[in-house]
């Protein structure tokens, strides 16, 4: 049974994918932290690094993005593919470049010159040079045709990748929604003629399109929302699974368990079903994942508990790895096996749960050590990154929620008390969830209040770890004097 949960009616958008009861996907929306991902912009090289093959590129966002040679529009054109990349960028040089990865720690974001504009069937790359038909269509005769329709549509430069959805549509359809990516690309270019300085050209709604394409993927399963346009947004796309309005008064994803099952997905140690459990250390460079035994013995020998747990961990630590939207580099310490016929299961159920995984990975083996080695392509930040900062307490040796996710939840818990009688609410919290929470000069009170037709008096306390209680709710009078007397 597959079920997607939306919550759209905060400002934090979020979205969590189940499949029978479990999450596969957990997807978080910020307004400080929107992805990137898809954006094309206006750039100018400030930098040419010959020794790393790449440029900088100053795209108007507060770090510069990065540029590989082979990314560049001119290197993609260019029939000798041998030369360093001062052949083909120079400093003050101006360009179109698409993000491909956000940025990251210290890291500025990813960018490509190799520009995709997607369609419903199509995506149309101005410089692509190739046709490439989805891997899901597995009909060898429709793929050779829709090879022949995107080389008779395309010039020598473009390129086009007919999406799986394409198979049911006319090659009208398809011609014309061609055409409609072209010109969208011309916009493109012209507004970019306009700009006298880096800038946005264009910019995805990465969340709205990220759950259109969930939804897209399920069958016979059940979608639930808490936003009436969201719904109707969605019941134009025409989808196989149901589709459900949810207006209960308590938030949608603790409604369904699923603030509960978040929690989990945030601890260092995930315990397995049989008792063994998993360890978990992220860096911004790499991850590092322990396997333990704990209070597993097993009732054969040794080495078949060892499999054993090494089977259970290898599909939790997959499903975790998507669930946690962990990438970059992942060392696995399974427990020590003697026997490679047990490494090789346990690569095999590595393998077969990589297949399930939206993102690219690449399993590398075990290091003479006995160390897995894989790597997820990472195009975010983690959720770990998103919903938590570095424990001011302990130096950065722990983590403790953000101000940002406090506030968030005190929004969410405000908002289930919309339809009472009361005309305001008491509040104490710490300065920094006040902040998050109303903005930079309290700028989002007015909609808030407005949201939640309660007015918002607070009580504020210094405290190394953000939080916050609801201390009352009541009559305006009564809720403000009681904010003024404890001043």
């Amino acid at each position: 049974m597959e079920t997607l949960i939306v919550n759209y009616l905060s400002r934090e958008k979020r979205f969590a994918y189940l499949k029978n009861n479990q999450i596969e996907k957990l997807i978080i929306d910020r307004p400080e932290q929107h992805s990137l991902v898809g954006n094309i912009y206006y750039g100018t090289i400030t930098k040419v690094l010959p020794g790393m093959n790449a440029v900088f590129i100053n795209i108007g966002e507060e770090k510069n993005a990065y540029l590989h040679r082979d990314e560049l529009p001119s290197y993609l054109l260019s029939s000798d593919k041998q030369q360093n990349v001062t052949s083909f960028a120079h400093q003050g040089e101006k360009l179109l470049v698409q993000v491909n990865k956000d940025a990251t720690g210290t890291k500025g974001p990813r960018v490509t010159g190799n520009i995709e504009i997607q369609g419903d069937n199509l995506i149309y790359l101005p410089n692509g040079q190739y046709v490439s038909v989805s891997k899901k269509i597995a009909d060898e005769q429709k793929k050779a045709r829709f090879r022949k329709l995107g080389s008779k549509l395309k010039n020598k430069e473009e390129g086009l990748i007919f999406r799986t959805s394409s198979i049911n549509s006319t090659e009208d359809e398809i011609q014309q929604e061609f055409e409609s990516l072209r010109h969208s690309y011309h916009e493109l270019l012209a507004k970019a003629a306009g700009l006298s300085k880096p800038g946005i050209l264009y910019q995805q709604d990465t969340f709205l399109e990220l759950v259109a394409s969930q939804a897209a993927k399920m069958g016979a399963g059940e979608i639930m929302v808490d936003d009436l346009e969201l719904k109707k947004w969605l019941e134009q796309k025409n989808l196989p699974a149901g589709l459900t309005f949810y207006n209960g008064k308590e938030n949608i994803f603790a409604a369904y368990s699923i603030e509960q099952k978040l929690e989990k997905a945030l601890k260092r140690v995930v315990w397995l079903d049989n008792g063994a459990y998993l360890i978990f250390d992220e860096t911004e460079a790499l991850t590092v994942i322990d396997v333990n035994t704990g209070k597993f013995s097993g009732k054969a020998d040794y080495r078949d508990t060892v499999l054993k747990t090494n089977q259970l961990a290898a599909q939790e630590i997959m499903h975790q790895l998507r669930l946690r939207d962990i990438g970059g580099i992942v060392l696995i310490d399974f427990i020590d096996m003697s026997r490679e016929q047990d490494k090789q299961a346990i690569l095999d159920i590595m393998q077969q749960e990589i297949i399930r995984d939206d993102k690219r990975t690449k399993l590398i083996g075990f290091t003479p050590l006995g160390i897995l080695q894989l790597t997820r392509k990472k195009t975010k930040v983690t959720l770990s990154e998103t919903l938590q900062v570095k424990c001011t307490a302990c130096g950065g040796t722990g983590r403790i929620l953000s101000p940002e996710t406090v506030a968030f939840r005190l929004e969410r818990e405000l908002l289930e008390h919309r339809f009472s009688d009361s005309e305001a609410v008491l509040i104490e919290t710490t300065p920094d969830v006040q902040t998050a929470l109303l903005g930079p000069n309290e700028e989002h009170r007015g909609l808030l209040e407005q949201m939640i037709h309660l007015k918002l008096y607070f009580t504020l306390h210094p405290s190394i770890e953000p939080y916050y209680v609801v201390k009352q709710f009541g009559e305006e009078a009564e809720v403000a004097q009681k904010a003024a007397d404890f001043y």
